[in-house]
């Protein structure tokens, strides 16, 4: 009887559930989001490739330092002033126009938050651009989390196609 209980506990527990000294982790989300540009991968990556670039698509992205090292860490902070990200490139790839990066710090509720941007080709002139995540929302905060990261990648996905609106 016990053992159902605690079988069921686990099948309901959103994150993490400890039990004694038995740690249940949580399980990662992911998050997909593409767009079609009209425009050459290289055309598309000179314009996002580099990893400060974000500040000229991310709308509300408003100053991004590189600290110089290597691999490179960004502080962006918001056009308000009022929050900061602190971001390593963990992989870079010139040939196939990808990098990723991963949270240092962030004000968004999730804990292990990683990170990849890559421009592919569609042919003819065409490319996507895919931003993919994985991360773990805070307890509790499961939909702010989604809500929050969604915002993020269909506002900087938008102002990347809109650099090449002709």
């Amino acid at each position: 009887m016990k053992s159902h209980r605690i079988t069921a506990l686990l099948r309901s527990a959103p994150l993490c559930v400890t039990l004694g000294f038995i740690a249940i982790p949580a399980s990662a989300a992911n998050l997909t989001r593409s767009i079609e540009i009209n425009e050459t991968p290289s055309a598309v990556w000179s314009v996002i490739g580099s990893f400060c670039a974000i500040k000229d698509w991310l709308p509300p992205v408003g100053a991004c330092i590189e600290d110089g090292k290597s691999p490179p860490t960004r502080t962006l902070v918001t056009k308000d002033g009022k929050a900061s990200f602190v971001e390593t490139q963990t992989a870079r790839n010139e040939k196939d126009y990808s990098y990723s990066y991963a949270f240092v710090s962030s004000p968004l509720p999730v804990t292990h938050y990683k990170s990849t941007i890559r421009v592919t080709a569609k042919g003819d002139g065409v490319s996507i651009v895919t931003w993919t995540g994985t991360y773990t929302p805070n307890s509790g905060k499961e939909k702010e989390a989604i809500d929050a990261l969604i915002g993020v990648y269909e506002a900087g996905l938008a102002g990347i196609q809109a650099k090449f609106k002709k």
